[in-house]
């Protein structure tokens, strides 16, 4: 299943795309897709719905974040080794934890704003999972068991105070508004036969900069909720963004980075697709 939030900002409504490709709305089943809502059973409830019932929503609407309210955005660096080679970094050892702000958040074509004074604004085209059952110290065969599904995320990273300016920790370079899109939808786990074999795409300005699979993972979608849960328990509706290929800003010569009027494009097998126009903050 495609599941979606559509409307204008604080006003979506949950939905569904059918197998005609229409959209599906799914407020009378569900109020939201956020931590209170989401959760394993809510797959077969929804199957067992007949969606040709549902009133039809017009294709033209806004399409929200996919979530709503995630407790925790979590993220992962340097998780493909080719991303790691090009940035001149050793492979890590255990993976490399960090916390995107939920403020971050936006729609997967919403605009991207600059933040003032930034210069070294970049993309990263991401695998997202997200969590379906409360998971605290599980295994890593254990792990399917508690994700409901992935979606497509750009984690743009502002190098600067990522690195730069860092004292050692990546937060202030992640958190900034708009810095997280994500959706379109979730595609539930039903609809992945293998998530270790998915290809990522993201252009900008339609030339392509990024071209990955997700079989470069250094850790693994199954090791890293594993992982995780050890560190803090996973609660439904969190997301967790699992590292990007190479072809990032920073790792090019020269460096590149975003600037206002600048269109990024963004697409994963199965998940869909997401286009940004980048504008500098007022």
């Amino acid at each position: 299943m495609k599941l979606l939030r559509v409307g204008s900002l604080n006003r979506e409504k949950p939905a569904i795309i059918d197998n005609n490709g229409s959209i599906k709305d799914l407020s009378s089943l569900i109020s939201d897709f956020n931590p209170d809502t989401i959760n394993l059973n809510l797959i077969e409830t929804i199957k067992k719905q007949n969606l040709s019932k549902l009133p039809e929503i017009d294709k033209n609407v806004r399409v929200g974040a996919c979530v709503s309210r995630p407790e925790k955005f979590i993220g992962i660096g340097l998780n493909y080794s080719a991303h790691a080679k090009e940035t001149g970094t050793t492979p890590p050892k255990e993976p490399i934890v960090f916390f995107k702000s939920n403020s971050s958040i936006c729609g997967p074509n919403d605009t991207v704003y600059l933040p003032k004074k930034s210069v070294k604004s970049d993309w990263e085209v991401e695998l997202g999972i997200i969590i379906g059952q409360k998971a605290k110290n599980i295994t890593e065969k254990e792990s399917m068991k508690h994700i409901f599904g992935y979606c497509i995320v750009n984690d743009i990273s502002e190098r600067e105070y990522q690195i730069e300016r860092s004292s050692g920790q990546w937060d202030k370079g992640k958190a900034f508004d708009t810095f997280g899109p994500i959706g379109p939808y979730i595609v539930t786990k039903d609809e992945i036969t293998n998530v270790q074999n998915l290809n990522l795409e993201l252009k900008l300005n339609e030339k392509i900069m990024q071209k990955g699979n997700t079989d470069d993972m250094i850790f693994s979608v199954s090791y890293l909720v594993s992982y995780l849960s050890y560190f803090m328990t996973l609660k439904p509706g969190d997301i967790i963004t699992t590292g990007t290929p190479p072809g990032v800003g920073m790792g090019r010569k020269p460096q590149i980075f975003l600037k206002s009027g600048d269109k990024m494009s963004l697409k994963i097998d199965i998940l869909g697709k997401q286009e940004q126009k980048v504008l500098s903050e007022k």
